[in-house]
């Protein structure tokens, strides 16, 4: 079975760029949102408006993944 390696200046780069995403975002607003995502998966409501409107103020996927791990734990 071959394993690939992924070049470390990839993950630097990437890393990077998210960080540059994070500073130029509304991060209250960010930080609304995905409570908001938080609010409506806890009542049953329809959450995909709110993860779009998250993923449009530049919440990350990871984020918002978070708050439903946060939820419903992760599988094992």
């Amino acid at each position: 079975m071959q394993v690939m390696k992924i070049d470390d200046s990839i993950r630097v780069t990437q890393s990077e760029k998210l960080a540059n995403m994070r500073a130029g975002r509304d991060q209250a607003k960010c930080d609304q949102l995905l409570q908001i995502i938080n609010d409506k998966a806890t009542s049953g409501e329809n959450i995909m408006p709110a993860v779009v409107e998250a993923v449009e103020h530049k919440c990350t996927l990871g984020e918002i993944a978070d708050v439903f791990r946060e939820l419903y734990g992760e599988y094992k």
